[in-house]
């Protein structure tokens, strides 16, 4: 009986320790990531004074804050083992069509400008996963494949021409240059964002769903949860989300084109990979996808500070990405060498 209870208690526990030692390898890899942060900006300010000028650091947590919006939406779809390569077309799309609308309609209010590409973006992240969930087509198939019909639809829908900003009103330009309690509207609204995230993938049992869903999809099937619907929930999500990211983008750059975007997805890729997040599903917290865009940021914004070569900057970029990838590795095969290390033959 006290072999059995002994049993029964370790059993009990092996998932607790496994946890918690996932816990402390993540916050380890969060701490290392802001100290690289920390020491990366201290050795700009040394090559260039204006770096952390509060008018700078204003200028990239602003350009930063579309990209942190889409990586939150990707970094669920990624911990599901998925990829969408589809959102920088989702982007341009809705943020043409909210061009489209509020040129022909200047009075229009800019939240129905707001509502309407975010609409837009979850009509599309809809149909994409309906193709993921319910018809088993692969995600990458599958998000490779819309992203070219959502593109071809910025075109058609737009006659091939681009908004120019004297063609959009003023009030939907402001969307992006205006600020709430003296903090810029995209800041805000990021924020916010990533607040709701919190709470729903940790306070939530859907948010749990997802996790289990990409850790072990058929642990999770037969545990009753809806496969399908995670899946369909997760890639309607990054779609509202991107069309979102299309209005702000349009109203920042207030600029609306075909082309827009094209490649943003990789972008937003790299900032989930350099937050943790795993590719091989079911790991990634929301701190360490702050950390991830901010990083991100700070290199698209100090490298050409201290005059890097435009041939240099993409590839410095990589590496720090690469060895972001290989650390990720490095660390999931020595947690799970020790989990096998702590099981009782």
């Amino acid at each position: 009986m006290a072999e059995t209870k002994m049993a029964a208690k370790g059993l009990v526990n092996k998932p607790a320790e496994k946890q918690s030692l996932s816990a402390v390898v993540a916050k380890f890899r969060e701490l290392g990531l802001l100290a690289f942060i920390i020491v990366l900006s201290l050795l700009v300010q040394l090559r260039n004074p204006s770096f952390l000028t509060l008018e700078n650091m204003n200028d990239m947590i602003t350009n930063t804050a579309i990209l942190s919006i889409l990586a939150a939406g990707m970094m669920l779809v990624i911990i599901t083992r998925g990829i969408d390569l589809s959102i920088g077309a989702t982007l341009a799309l809705s943020g043409m069509i909210a061009a489209l609308t509020v040129n022909a309609f200047p009075e229009v209010n800019p939240l129905i400008a707001i509502l309407l590409g975010t609409a837009v973006g979850l009509v599309c992240g809809i149909v994409l996963g309906f193709l993921i969930a319910k018809m088993g087509i692969l995600p990458i198939i599958a998000t490779l494949g819309m992203m070219n019909v959502f593109r071809g639809l910025t075109f058609m829908a737009s006659g091939g021409k681009w908004v120019s900003a004297h063609q959009m009103p003023v009030s939907f330009k402001a969307i992006a240059t205006g600020s709430i309690f003296g903090i810029n509207t995209l800041i805000v609204i990021a924020v916010v964002i990533y607040i709701v995230f919190y709470y729903f993938i940790n306070h939530t049992r859907t948010g749990r769903q997802i996790y289990a869903v990409g850790s072990n999809p058929e642990s999770a099937k037969i545990s009753g949860i809806r496969n399908d619907r995670i899946l369909w929930l997760v890639y309607s999500i990054m779609g509202g989300l991107s069309g979102l990211a299309g209005v702000l983008w349009v109203s920042k750059f207030a600029s609306a084109q075909g082309d827009t975007a094209m490649g943003y997805e990789l972008s937003v890729i790299a900032a989930c990979v350099l937050g943790g997040v795993s590719i091989a599903g079911g790991s990634g917290k929301v701190s360490g996808v702050i950390l991830g865009s901010i990083l991100l940021g700070i290199l698209n914004n100090a490298l050409p500070l201290i005059n890097v070569s435009p041939f240099w900057q993409t590839g410095i970029q990589g590496s720090i990405i690469l060895i972001a990838v290989i650390t990720n590795a490095l660390v999931k095969r020595g947690v799970d060498r020790n989990n096998l290390m702590r099981r009782n033959i």
